[in-house]
């Protein structure tokens, strides 16, 4: 199991990428809160996409649409994998965030 100390750093890491990458959009597209950990990204039809830290479980959570994957650090290849199918954390987001924008988007 992860250390608490260094799930708190990867995890701050991973919510900073994430908030840099989305203060890149036009606000009037794609607004963001964050807070404790959280990260909830807003469309203009007010649909949200939630990124949220879960540190019992030392993972992190992205919820979009009716769709939710569990990302576990992997210290070997220094990314956030799914628990289920080992996909990348970043490009999923981006990968959801291009499918409600009907464009592609660059990647987190």
């Amino acid at each position: 199991m992860m250390d608490p100390s260094d799930f708190a750093k990867l995890s701050t890491e991973c919510i900073d990428r994430v908030i840099e990458w989305v203060e890149r959009f036009d606000p009037d597209e794609v607004d963001f809160d964050s807070a404790d950990g959280v990260v909830t990204l807003e469309f203009a039809d007010g649909k949200k996409f939630v990124l949220n830290r879960q540190a019992g479980s030392h993972q992190m959570w992205l919820a979009a649409d009716a769709r939710a994957w569990h990302y576990d650090w992997d210290a070997e290849g220094a990314y956030w994998r799914d628990s289920r199918d080992e996909h990348e954390l970043y490009g999923q987001i981006a990968a959801v965030v291009s499918a409600k924008l009907g464009r592609e988007v660059a990647e987190v």
